[in-house]
C-alpha cells in the first residue's frame, strides 16, 4: 500500500467510513484524481462500478450509467478528494524528478512550470512552452512540440497504447513529434530481417555460378535423354515393322538398330 502522511492516513479512514468503501479503493480513488491535476480523474474500481470517470464541476459517469445513487458518490468523494490535495499533504512528498512526485518530469532540462496537466488510466501527460512530457507505464518521454498549441492528450481506448494530442491542426499522434529524452533516444535495434552477405558470396563466385549452371540445365538434360531413348525406341519399332513386313533384311534391320541404340 501507498505510503500515506498522518494527515492523510486520517482523511483515508474518515472517507471509507463515511462513503462505506475500503481504504484501498479510497487510497486508489486519491490517486486517480492527484493523476488529473485534481480536476479529473480515471478509474476502474469494482466498488465503484468498475471503469468511470470524474470531472470537477463536470460530468461523472459510471459503469451503471443509470445508477445516479453511485453517480452521486463518486462525485461527492472525488470533489472531497480534489478539494484535500489542494489543502494537505497526503501522501509524503518526493523529490521532484521521481515517479512519486506531482513534478514527475525530468528536472535537467528546466522545463519549468508546465501550463496544463493531466493523466488516466496509466499516463500522465504535461505541457509546457515548446515541450510535452509524457509518463506511460512509468518511463518518461519528452517530445518537442514544434509550433503546436497542445490542449489535452488522449490515449487510444482497447489494448492500443498510442498517444494522441490536440492542436490548431486537429487530432495528431504524439509519435510524430521528435524526441529529446526518453527511451526514443535508444540508438534503434539492429536490422535483422536481412541475411548477412557471406565471404563466398563475393570472393569465390565462379564455383557458385558453375552449381547454379548445373543445377539449372541437369534436369533440362534429363528430360532430353528421356524423349531421346522414346523416339529411338519408336525408330526401332518401326524398322522391325517393315522387316516383318520384308522391306528391311535381318542385317539391314540389325545395323540400324545397334545405330540407334548407340545413341543412347
Amino acid at each position: 500500500m501507498q505510503k500515506l502522511t498522518p494527515e492523510g492516513q486520517n482523511l483515508v479512514n474518515d472517507l471509507a467510513n463515511r462513503y462505506n468503501l475500503s481504504t484501498e479503493t479510497v487510497i486508489y480513488m486519491i490517486g486517480a484524481v492527484n493523476n488529473g491535476g485534481g480536476t479529473m480523474a480515471q478509474f476502474n474500481s469494482p466498488e465503484l462500478g468498475g471503469s468511470g470517470q470524474w470531472m470537477r464541476g463536470g460530468m461523472t459517469m459510471v459503469g451503471d450509467m443509470f445508477n445516479h445513487g453511485l453517480k452521486n458518490t463518486v462525485d461527492n468523494l472525488c470533489s472531497e478528494i480534489s478539494n484535500a490535495l489542494a489543502t494537505m499533504t497526503i501522501f509524503p512528498i518526493a523529490p521532484s524528478g521521481t515517479r512519486e512526485s506531482n513534478q514527475w518530469w525530468p528536472t535537467n532540462l528546466n522545463l519549468g512550470v508546465p501550463n496544463s496537466s493531466g493523466g488516466q488510466n496509466n499516463i500522465r501527460y504535461a505541457v509546457f512552452p515548446h515541450r510535452l512530457a509524457v509518463e506511460l507505464n512509468g518511463q518518461v518521454t519528452v517530445y518537442d512540440t514544434l509550433d503546436n498549441n497542445i490542449s489535452g492528450v488522449s490515449q487510444q481506448q482497447g489494448g492500443d497504447t498510442s498517444l494522441t494530442f490536440s492542436s490548431q491542426y486537429g487530432t495528431i499522434s504524439v509519435s510524430t513529434l521528435p524526441i529529446v529524452y526518453g527511451p526514443g533516444n535508444l540508438p534503434p535495434a539492429p536490422q535483422s530481417n536481412f541475411a548477412e552477405p557471406t565471404q563466398n558470396n563475393f570472393s569465390n563466385p565462379a564455383p557458385l555460378a558453375q552449381e547454379t549452371n548445373t543445377y539449372q540445365t541437369e534436369p533440362k538434360m534429363n528430360i532430353n535423354q528421356n524423349e531421346s531413348a522414346n523416339s529411338i525406341i519408336g525408330l526401332i519399332e518401326k524398322l522391325s515393322q517393315l522387316r516383318d513386313a520384308g522391306a528391311l533384311t535381318d542385317d539391314e534391320f540389325n545395323a540400324k538398330k545397334a545405330e540407334l541404340l548407340s545413341r543412347l
